[in-house]
Formats: structure tokens, sequence, C-alpha cells
């Protein structure tokens, strides 16, 4: 079985999120996909993050009626910041019968090359990259384990859903409906 990990701060997870996953499952020889919520990326600032068990708990609403699709809380136990390749050995060693890619934006591949052991990365999983606006082209674009996956370029801000949630607004189509209210019900991302 392949899967596609997905990670991300998920803060929140939204709509954009969950169309990329479907396309990567419906038109990629991806089995799966696992949402790998994220408890702190070394490359971002931690003052507006929601707390992890929340952010886990909307990917696991989010992801709850599709069978292809799974919330993963695995770094929550690794040390911390977490890194990709880490979790990539974790869970090849931990799950021998799954062959495991990432999936990611290609905006990350213009920094791909200071992410640690980025050089494993590339040379032992595939990545399935999804088009972002104002991608830059990098030399990572024509590795053979580089796989571009036509997809809707959808530009879906969490921290334009944060601001919309702080200022009382709707955040409704942003967001799946569960995870819309779970937003409310826990008081999320009000100042």
């Amino acid at each position: 079985m392949k899967v596609g990990l997905f990670f991300g701060s998920f803060n929140p997870v939204h709509t954009g999120h969950m169309i990329i996953a479907n396309v990567m499952v419906e038109t990629t020889d991806l089995d799966r996909i696992w949402f790998v919520v994220s408890p702190h990326n070394p490359f971002k600032k931690r003052a507006s993050l929601a707390h992890e068990q929340d952010r886990y708990d909307m990917v696991l609403a989010a992801v709850y009626e599709n069978y292809n699709f799974q919330a993963s809380d695995i770094e929550f136990s690794m040390p911390r910041p977490s890194y990709t390749i880490d979790t990539l050995t974790y869970l090849s060693e931990k799950h021998p019968d799954k062959e495991f890619a990432l999936i990611l934006g290609e905006d990350n591949l213009y920094n791909f090359k200071k992410w640690k052991n980025a050089e494993v990365i590339l040379n032992h999983y595939s990545l399935y990259v999804y088009p972002r606006p104002n991608a830059r082209n990098t030399t990572i674009h024509s590795h053979p384990n580089v796989h571009i996956v036509e997809s809707p370029n959808l530009d879906i801000s969490a921290t334009f859903i944060r601001k919309m949630v702080s200022e009382g607004r709707s955040v409704q189509y942003l967001v799946p409906q569960p995870v819309e209210a779970i937003i409310r019900e826990k008081g999320l991302y009000k100042n």
C-alpha cells in the first residue's frame, strides 16, 4: 500500500487541504492519505498556533467519513521540533508493509534543500507536488522522484481563516462543517 503523507500545522485544516488530498488519492498511485499534524513546524512561528490536540481533533473530524484519509498524531510523541526525515524513518520502520511518499505544495520546493537530510528524502521517497501560486521553478522539479500533480491552484489561507474567526465572521465553505463546529465550540482563534 502506498501512503501519501500530507504534513501540516492544519491551523485549521481547510477545504483546500481536503481538495488537494482528494485529487492525490483519485489521480495518482497513492492508496491512502495520512494527514500528519505537526506539533511545531521549524519554519513557522508558534504565536497563532492552536493547541496540537485541537488541531488533531479538527483533522480527525474533517477526514472522519473518508475511508481513504486518516489523521495522524505520530509527531506528538517525537522530539521537537519534528523533522520530516525523522518521521519518515520512524513510519517506514513501524510499517514495513507500506510505501510512504510526501505530499507538498510546489512553493516548498524552493527551500527544500534547507530541510534536514533533504537529499536522503529526495532519493528515497517520492514527492507528490501540487501547484501553488507564485512558486519558483527549481532544479528539484526535474528530479525523477518528484511528481507534479495537476490539481486546482487553490490559495485558501489558514491565516485568512483565523482572521475571519477572530473578527466574528463566518468561515462556512472555507473549512469542512465539522471543523467549523469545533472552532465555534472551543472558541478557537478568538483574540
